[in-house]
């Protein structure tokens, strides 16, 4: 729980899929707003023909279980809704890496493991499939945001780079 001006917020963090139809934005957002709450964040993602999402809601501890029941009641929603403190540490570095490499089976598990066995904490991550320009077979990209201890970041770094010959690292510190 968090006092945000003289009120104790509380969190929900929401992931839900429904068949894809226009409105379902709008559905959640009125309803959000109908219990005063407030979107925070989110990912949402239309994916053959369903539409699914993460989608962090703060709220006024007194709205925040009928939020809940109601977001559960919704017709056609697979919903999780989860209860959440606000975290209020900051990690020492916040770095987002984009990947590039040849497609392969296994290439989410290889990034992923190297980055959780050199110290560090994946909190977001984004991919796609696409053709490579000129040679026509599949490249796999992706966008990381990976939190560390600062001084593990070049090793984590180079972890990454060495995993394959095919696989180039972009860095935003």
């Amino acid at each position: 729980m968090t006092i945000f001006k003289g009120l104790t917020m509380n969190y929900l963090i929401i992931s839900f899929i429904t068949a894809d139809r226009p409105g379902i934005v709008d559905i959640l957002s009125d309803l959000i707003t109908k219990h005063k709450g407030n979107w925070q964040k989110s990912s949402l993602h239309q994916m053959s023909g369903v539409f699914a999402g993460v989608v962090e809601i703060a709220a006024a501890a007194e709205n925040s279980q009928a939020l809940s029941d109601e977001l559960a009641a919704l017709d056609g929603f697979k919903m999780q809704i989860e209860h959440a403190q606000q975290n209020q540490s900051a990690p020492e570095a916040v770095i987002v890496l984009e990947l590039t490499a040849n497609d392969r089976a296994g290439i989410v598990q290889e990034i992923s493991s190297t980055i959780h066995h050199q110290g560090g904490n994946l909190l977001k991550l984004v991919s796609t499939q696409e053709i490579a320009p000129h040679a026509g077979h599949e490249l796999f990209k992706a966008k990381v945001t990976i939190s560390a201890n600062s001084k593990d970041i070049n090793t984590m770094i180079d972890a990454l780079e060495n995993l394959a010959d095919d696989l180039m690292v972009d860095i935003s510190r």
